[in-house]
């Protein structure tokens, strides 16, 4: 190892988060760099299926100093859009970027930090007084203990995994979970002309349009994507919730796990257990679409509510009735009877910060910080699901979560005001 080099403030992560901290700490002529693992903004390419669309509508992509700009702000932009709006983001900027290296440790030292880098060239050591923190939220993907208990003739694979139908070997298919990615890849799946059975969760849904506007922009304009996670219904319980499951996917349209059902998909409670070829699971399929219906009606009347307290002329309001209920829950599955000879999980991810040697973690590994910032003088994170408000884990929240980070830097580096010529998306203050 090398003798430490110093660098003022290290960015670990060059996704958007920690490329918007970068773009923000380059107006204000703070030297710093951005360690990668990878290439920028990799993951965006590297793990979503071929078929994968945002949820979220185009208007909502901003990042400093750019936004869509494209026709069809209402509409979801496809994996391959999504790759070519970041790339003409980067285009707009030069970060101080080093790819391919990966961060093994960081560690407290005296007025800062030490890291130890690993790259093609080998293992070298660099200090700085501040670490921003991007990595992601949950990048290991999870996988029941049971799964290696299950028939290997069975191929398995994690959602991150899963690129198109034609990967997965010929026959019916087994998709563990209905967060977003889990009940998008299961209609991919379904679409393609699989016989797909579906381990349902306990995520809830949303209607894609309502009342003529998409959802997501009804709930922008009722300002829920800004309410502080402090102040946000539910408090801790409903930050752990998984998103709504819903697709952007041909335009856009609802997820019908019943409607599924009734084209032929086989539904399930949650998946329970596992050995060789027999399966188990939890009667809870009746609750679980229960529930994810009755979230998706109670979101309904709180726009009904908006539109009446604003006066808004809007289409008339409606409920959904379910179009399908199965007769009984459940609870077995053998898969060499049922013909399935694939599995993909898609039952989420957990924290990996064993690199970092810092008591800024709680008992399930997770950051402790209020928008980014922790009680260890120097470090901070960005881009993290819920870091300030439901909007943080969306390019709706990235540009406004990374500005806050990069003004806390600045103003721990020069020990006073934060200077009033940090810009914001490009316009100085």
């Amino acid at each position: 190892m090398t003798s430490a080099d110093y660098v003022p403030v290290v960015v670990v992560g060059a996704g958007q988060a920690g490329l918007s901290v970068s773009w923000y700490l380059g107006r204000a002529g703070i030297d710093h760099l951005v360690v990668e693992s990878g290439t920028p903004m990799h993951a965006w390419a590297d793990t979503r299926w071929d078929n994968f669309t945002l949820v979220t509508p185009n208007w909502h992509c901003r990042l400093p100093g750019y936004a869509y700009q494209g026709g069809d702000p209402d509409g979801f932009m496809t994996r391959d859009e999504v790759v070519e709006w970041l790339a003409g983001w980067l285009d707009t900027f030069e970060p101080p970027l080093r790819t391919h290296t990966r961060v093994d440790r960081l560690r407290c030292v005296a007025a800062g930090f030490e890291l130890t880098l690993e790259s093609p060239t080998g293992t070298e050591s660099l200090r700085c007084a501040q670490v921003v923190v991007a990595t992601g939220g949950y990048p290991l993907p999870i996988l029941p203990p049971f799964a290696a208990a299950i028939d290997p003739a069975v191929a398995q694979l994690h959602s991150e995994q899963y690129r198109n139908p034609a990967q997965l070997p010929d026959g019916a298919v087994l998709v563990v979970g209905t967060g977003q990615s889990g009940a998008q890849i299961a209609e991919d799946l379904h679409l393609a002309g699989r016989q797909v059975h579906l381990a349902v969760g306990g995520a809830p849904r949303v209607a894609r349009r309502y009342r003529g506007r998409d959802c997501m922009t009804w709930l922008a304009d009722m300002g829920v994507y800004d309410t502080p996670a402090q102040q946000y219904p539910g408090g801790k319980a409903a930050q752990e919730k998984t998103n709504h499951y819903v697709t952007g996917r041909d335009g856009g349209r609802d997820v019908d796990l019943r409607r599924f059902a009734l084209e032929g998909m086989t539904l399930y409670g949650t998946l329970i257990g596992g050995k060789d070829s027999e399966l188990t699971f939890a009667p809870s399929l009746t609750e679980a679409l229960d529930r994810a219906d009755s979230v998706y009606n109670s979101i309904c009347s709180d726009i009904d509510r908006h539109i009446e307290a604003a006066g808004i002329d809007a289409s008339p309001a409606s409920r959904y009735e379910p179009v399908w209920a199965p007769a009984a829950d459940p609870i077995g599955l053998d898969l060499a009877a049922a013909g399935v000879r694939s599995i993909v999980w898609a039952i989420g991810y957990r924290p990996d910060y064993r690199w970092i040697e810092a008591s800024a973690f709680d008992g399930g590994g997770r950051p402790m910080q209020t928008r980014g910032i922790t009680e260890v003088p120097g470090l901070s994170f960005v881009g993290l699901p819920w870091m300030h408000t439901w909007g943080s884990g969306r390019f709706l929240g990235v540009d406004r979560d990374a500005r806050h980070v990069a003004e806390h830097v600045v103003a721990a580096l020069s020990s006073a005001t934060v200077p009033d010529t940090l810009p914001q998306n490009g316009v100085r203050l």
